[in-house]
């Protein structure tokens, strides 16, 4: 029989409907009957991809002993961290500070009035390594209630009031670092700051930043690729590349389908754990595109397209939006559906070709994981070639159809669980790198994909009176859009405006960039907060200023107020976002790993203003051609628009940058400004690539 879990939409929560646990879901009406049973709430927070979340259902929460004592002693409510992003980070933080570090599955006790005072991460059901067993923290949290409630309201007075001076607090500047009598130093100076605290972590072996585990982080190569192109700066372009290089070839890339598995718990980047998360591979698809555009190199373009095949092949909605996870799990075990022996190997390809597959993709008997073997380049294969005595493409060739067979049978395999909901922050990222790949590539199809995906949101995700929702699962919208949201929303839709030059998505932004600054920003104190001024009330108004595995939404919001305001010439949306930057820098220059895409901002920020005008039919071959030849290169601060040659006269909204343009001679033309000052007319794609030489 299920329990209330049962009548959710979230793939998490009804993982858990048939627990013998009383599960409520997050709302009012598990407050109130801890309230009038003068109970505390266990909250406990995961996801559907997360492994040690499903060990810890089936060691506690489906064991009848464990689940009667949660029953009867608390109120017991599960929580989709990805549907409750703000609930997680209030109570991640929480434990945070209690304990030293977080994760999921997130256990937090709180009192009837969401407060918490005590907490942790994964409890096993018998006492080890020191921890205690859940059973024994139920037993000690349920006695410390009844007997001395006194201390846990002290605790959770204490432990409420650092969380509200942790979303208020503003950061200062260090020794290192010090405006001084001047005021702040310049962003130029945080960012060169950033570049040098990096390259002090930097591992020149594997790439990457620092040891085991080891996370992709796409948005600090995102911003060193760009400190590059400003400064010069050799070792930031170095690092940049080695490390998206090796991460390219190791295990926590699927050589097979293609996509990334969620970070390695090596520093080789060998081993992952095997969840792979739809924003994963949005920001890492993006990186690659990047690398390739200030490069040129053929691997880093095939890593890209590679990674963006995998989700729409994989984690598309037939809608149009996108998915948010794979499991790491298959039959009960992590990993089981991506792990090969060299007998599986043979038994697909055959002998000879067996052979050659395990040389290169290093399969053997010892197997590098739980005596199996997770694919990985671990030898160049041009010298493998070699040593066949072949050429590079003949090899790859080979390898190609190896990959395509293996694949095939791996696919009749028991799935990992995919996770059906859209989110409306993460579907955004995935359509933002759809369309710039795509305007960058020439890919029509990816293109397509970014416009279905947007149309689908703006025109779905939304409740019965037309506000933006944060999650939309199998037809239903709910839960209003956070920050993260909306900004990431507006941030693909200009993209998809650069791409396509349809007018109708700059309408959409100048929506969404005038709603932010109505509802999320506070002027008094000149922050973005991660919830509505009019969302439900919490414990604290969240607010985290820090990039994590996503950008955060003040970023995004950053982001998106200055490229609009470039586009757009608003005033008011360039003050908010440079009022972002100036508070937070103190703060990035201090921990500039936790501030990614808030230095690709400031990066952008630095930049030479470009503004690229391209004017023509959208739909023509030539306008596609002169489109193509302003995306294509690697031009941080550059903002590109354009349109028909009547200005696109049925539009709702002026584009300063297009008043007073022409085509020349009735043929597509693109314009060029550098800081306010327009170059001549140009029509020749080559000619247009040489003004980002």
């Amino acid at each position: 029989m299920a329990n209330r879990l049962g009548r959710e939409s979230s793939p998490y929560l009804l993982q858990h409907a048939h627990n013998p646990v009383d599960w409520q879901a997050w709302g009012e009406d598990a407050f109130r009957l801890a309230r009038e049973t003068d109970r505390p709430l266990l909250i406990s927070i995961g996801y559907s991809a997360c492994h040690w979340c499903h060990v810890m259902e089936r060691e506690s929460f489906e064991d009848p002993a464990t689940a009667e004592l949660l029953n009867a002693a608390f109120v017991p409510v599960k929580v989709d961290r990805e549907e409750r992003p703000d609930v997680d980070q209030i109570y991640m933080r929480a434990v945070q500070a209690m304990t030293g570090h977080g994760g999921w599955p997130l256990n937090v006790f709180v009192t009837p009035a969401g407060v918490p005072f005590y907490g942790g991460t994964y409890f096993p059901p018998e006492r080890r390594h020191g921890m205690p067993s859940f059973r024994e923290v139920l037993h000690a949290v349920h006695t410390a209630w009844g007997r001395d409630r006194e201390a846990i309201e002290r605790s959770a007075a204490d432990i409420r009031g650092s969380l509200e001076r942790a979303a208020t607090a503003r950061p200062a500047w260090t020794d290192d670092l010090d405006g001084g009598a001047e005021g702040a130093p310049p962003l130029a100076e945080v960012a060169d700051h950033a570049a040098r605290a990096l390259a002090a972590r930097f591992d020149p072996t594997h790439g990457g930043f620092g040891g085991a585990p080891k996370f992709p982080q796409p948005m600090l190569i995102s911003f060193l690729l760009r400190h590059h192109r400003r400064t010069g700066d050799a070792q930031s372009r170095s690092m940049a590349l080695h490390t998206l290089r090796r991460m390219a070839a190791g295990g926590m890339r699927d050589h097979l389908g293609g996509g990334f598995h969620r970070y390695s718990v090596d520093a080789r980047w060998l081993v992952p754990h095997f969840e792979k998360m739809l924003y994963d591979n949005a920001l890492l698809a993006r990186t690659y595109l990047e690398a390739w555009q200030a490069t040129g190199a053929a691997d880093l373009r095939a890593v890209c397209e590679s990674t963006l095949d995998y989700v729409l092949g994989d984690l598309r909605h037939a809608g149009g939006g996108f998915l948010a996870a794979r499991d790491a799990d298959s039959e009960g075990e992590e990993g089981l559906f991506y792990i090969w022996t060299p007998d599986d190997v043979d038994a697909v390809l055959g002998r000879e070709e067996g052979t050659l597959f395990r040389r290169v993709y290093d399969v053997t008997a010892v197997g590098n994981f739980e005596g199996m073997n997770i694919p990985h380049l671990l030898h160049d294969v041009a010298a493998i070639a070699r040593a066949e005595g072949i050429s590079t493409e003949a090899l790859e060739a080979r390898l190609a159809a190896a990959r395509a067979r293996l694949l095939a049978v791996r696919a009749g395999r028991p799935e990992p669980f995919r996770d059906t909901k859209v989110i409306t922050g993460w579907s955004a990222l995935m359509a933002r790198a759809l369309a710039e790949a795509g305007g960058a590539l020439g890919r029509a199809d990816y293109v397509d994909a970014a416009r279905a995906a947007l149309r689908f949101t703006l025109a779905s995700v939304r409740d019965e009176s037309g506000r933006l929702q944060h999650v939309w699962t199998e037809g239903r919208a709910h839960i209003p859009a956070q920050l993260e949201d909306v900004a990431a929303l507006g941030n693909a839709l200009l993209s998809l405006h650069e791409a396509t030059l349809e007018a109708e998505w700059v309408v959409e932004v100048a929506r969404l960039c005038d709603d932010l600054l109505a509802r999320f920003w506070d002027e008094a104190e000149g922050v973005f907060y991660d919830t509505a001024a009019d969302a439900e009330a919490l414990v604290i108004r969240p607010r985290d200023p820090s990039d994590n595995a996503v950008p955060s939404g003040n970023s995004l919001a950053v982001e998106l107020l200055l490229r609009a305001a470039r586009l757009l010439e608003r005033a008011e949306w360039r003050r908010a976002a440079e009022r972002v930057l100036e508070r937070e820098a103190p703060g990035v220059a201090q921990w500039p790993s936790a501030f990614g895409h808030l230095l690709a901002q400031i990066e952008e920020e630095l930049a030479e203003p470009v503004e690229v005008a391209v004017l023509g039919d959208p739909g023509d071959a030539a306008t596609r051609a002169l489109l193509g030849a302003a995306l294509r290169p690697f031009v941080p601060g550059r903002v590109v628009t354009g349109g028909p040659a009547d200005g696109g006269a049925g539009s709702s909204i002026t584009v300063p940058l297009l008043e007073g343009k022409t085509m020349l001679g009735g043929r597509p033309t693109a314009y060029v400004c550098r800081s306010r000052a327009c170059g001549p007319p140009v029509t020749e794609p080559e000619e247009l690539t040489s003004h980002f030489a």
